[in-house]
């Protein structure tokens, strides 16, 4: 029987059988699975914690020394089922339909299967290296990354020395634009910015209703975040990215693209591209979602002040005070808006690397096109990012058209393919042998 990285998909159905949900996450039964396999083949290991049950792993796989250090890393845990009707039980792993179903089949357990099956194929078959190659097995990416990449950086930063590029997640997956296929990749992300804003007014009895006061300034300021975006911002990584996809696309379509680049158009051509829109609309702004809401804690009760909570969300080298005056040129100054969790990212992409991994995806898919993405979410990149290290969202998977990954990720049902498990490895592969 051949080895298991020759079956990336029960290396898969593996890992997707520890329910490692954050919280609480319980990485440990993971890791081990993953350290046992590590260590069985020879390949050298170092365990990591900030808590017994949430180790970190790094394996490092030793090159010819004639290229920098190349970082492979993914998180383990996952986000919870709950709530959620599922065709096949979410830690089961089962193989159905061609496909693997299961919490984590794609974010990210598919990823870490694909590259812990690449280094210990890498390994097996004594492949050429340019340098060492660094797999690192993350804990706590879905629950605010205390024990997990935030923690390596900021206690064990020597593990990843010399290290200038990385490859994690998202991208490398297929997505169909007017009528081509595209490999975006990944090469910057969005910053989180939470905010808190305060309202203001006079209390009273709920019989006696108030005009005017906290709660009525709380709803004029929803309808202004609801209906009037921030300003446009075209950053250098998101102008590459709609540069990149109107060259390829052509024609009218690649047309309307490029009217995504002429500010003052930006806004009447998203509404143009409708859905499609929708998923470019982040890259180009800020963004402000109301998520959280404290008012009285009594029904009769009017409240003398309300806080909104808002997930807020920067452009690749915005800084918060960007967010603060942009908000209070919209919704006024008859609030408070307090800035209480800021995580920066890089300001720019690094495209060292980005030609080698979209010259793999063409040779594996001659019709593939790679774009340079800008993801409106955040990853463990941001914190890698502090060590100047330029992270790759490179966790390549074949699709078919109908499986949108966007929707199934997080969500019932979440499968991958068993054969585009097979395509990611390859590439993986070709990665290690390549990277410069």
């Amino acid at each position: 029987m051949s080895a298991v990285y020759e079956r990336p998909a029960e290396l898969l159905q593996n890992l997707i059988r520890f329910d490692t949900t954050n919280p609480p996450g319980n990485e440990r039964p993971c890791i081990e699975y993953i350290h046992g396999l590590l260590k069985e083949a020879g390949i050298e290991t170092t365990l990591v914690a900030k808590h017994p049950d949430r180790p970190n792993l790094i394996a490092r796989l030793k090159g010819r020394g004639d290229a920098p250090p190349l970082l492979l890393y993914g998180h383990v845990d996952v986000v919870t089922t709950a709530g959620q009707q599922w065709t096949h039980p979410p830690f089961e792993g089962r193989i159905a339909d061609g496909f693997v179903w299961g919490r984590g089949a794609l974010d990210m357990k598919s990823g870490v299967a694909m590259y812990l099956a690449a280094v210990l194929k890498a390994k097996a078959e004594n492949l050429p290296l340019p340098g060492d190659v660094l797999f690192a097995a993350l804990a706590d990416e879905e629950a605010g990354d205390v024990y997990g990449a935030r923690f390596l950086v900021e206690e064990h930063p020597d593990l990843f020395r010399g290290v200038r590029y990385a490859l994690g997640e998202f991208g490398g997956f297929n997505l169909s634009i007017g009528g081509k296929r595209f490999y975006p990749i990944m090469i910057a992300e969005k910053q989180v910015c939470w905010m808190k804003a305060t309202f203001r007014g006079r209390a009273g009895h709920g019989s006696m209703p108030v005009r005017g006061q906290a709660m009525a300034k709380l709803g004029r300021a929803l309808r202004r975040l609801d209906e009037r975006p921030l300003p446009v911002h075209l950053t250098p990584p998101v102008r590459l990215m709609f540069e990149t996809l109107a060259r390829n696309l052509g024609g009218i379509n690649g047309l309307v693209i490029r009217l995504l680049l002429r500010p003052a158009l930006t806004n009447a051509t998203l509404r143009l591209l409708g859905e499609r829109g929708g998923l470019f609309s982040p890259l180009v702004r800020n963004t402000v979602s109301p998520t959280m809401l404290t008012a009285s804690d009594k029904a009769n009760v009017i409240p003398a002040e309300v806080t909104l909570g808002m997930d807020g969300r920067l452009v690749p080298g915005a800084k918060p005070e960007d967010m603060l005056s942009e908000l209070h040129a919209l919704l006024g100054d008859d609030l408070e808006i307090e800035v209480f969790k800021h995580e920066p990212g890089p300001a720019a992409a690094d495209m060292g690397l980005f030609d080698t991994l979209g010259g793999i995806l063409r040779g594996l898919d001659p019709q593939g096109i790679p774009l340079p993405y800008v993801l409106s979410a955040v990853t463990d990149a941001r914190f890698f990012s502090r060590l100047g290290i330029q992270t790759y969202g490179f966790t390549p998977l074949r699709l078919p058209d109908d499986l949108n990954f966007a929707a199934t990720v997080h969500a019932a049902d979440e499968r991958v393919p068993v054969e585009a498990l097979d395509f990611g490895v390859e590439a993986v592969l070709r990665a290690l042998q390549q990277f410069k």
